[in-house]
């Protein structure tokens, strides 16, 4: 072995035990604070990855909209209450229900309320996207994968009793990392 070949090996050995990888989490972050504090990382890219780290520890369960609090439509419902429940409350997507939370039928968008030909007979079944339903204890990270993969941005939370817990929007993902 030439000399030139023994230092660069120990000049690597020496760099490995100088600058050491992180072995946990808690490692990791102190890590990226300290490259913040070094002005290497800025504060918003540190507050993402800090946020994409705790949802990848946060169960659906903690950042859902719970059950009661649910904005619904009942699939009875005019056009004209059908319109009115989605200027008062201004969200995109709606769990359409059966006179009970607990019988989701499917969801509808707001957005296809424009379609609607106001003088047909309105039939709010015709309108109606299919539902998906996660458990409450899934991890927020593996529920944004599913939700990029199948371009669903909204589920039904399903307890273990296979009752309904609450929702989640894509929105209330993204808020949690990035606050």
């Amino acid at each position: 072995m030439d000399s030139a070949t023994r230092s660069s090996s120990l000049l690597e050995r020496l760099s490995a035990l100088l600058v050491r990888e992180p072995e946990d989490r808690e490692q990791l972050i102190s890590l990226l604070r300290s490259a913040h504090q070094r002005q290497l990382l800025a504060a918003d890219a540190l507050g993402i990855i800090e946020g994409a780290l705790a949802a990848s520890e946060m169960s659906v369960r903690e950042v859902m909209v719970p059950r009661l609090q649910m904005e619904v439509v009942d699939i009875d419902d005019s056009l004209g209450e059908v319109v009115a429940r989605v200027n008062t409350t201004a969200h995109s997507r709606f769990p359409v229900i059966d006179r009970d939370r607990d019988n989701v039928l499917g969801i509808l968008l707001a957005k296809d309320l424009l379609r609607v030909d106001e003088k047909a007979i309105f039939n709010l079944r015709d309108w109606l996207r299919p539902a998906v339903f996660i458990p409450e204890f899934k991890r927020l990270d593996i529920l944004l994968r599913e939700f990029r993969v199948s371009r669903n941005h909204m589920a039904i939370v399903i307890d273990e009793y296979a009752g309904i817990a609450g929702l989640i929007t894509i929105e209330d993902v993204l808020e949690q990392i990035v606050g």
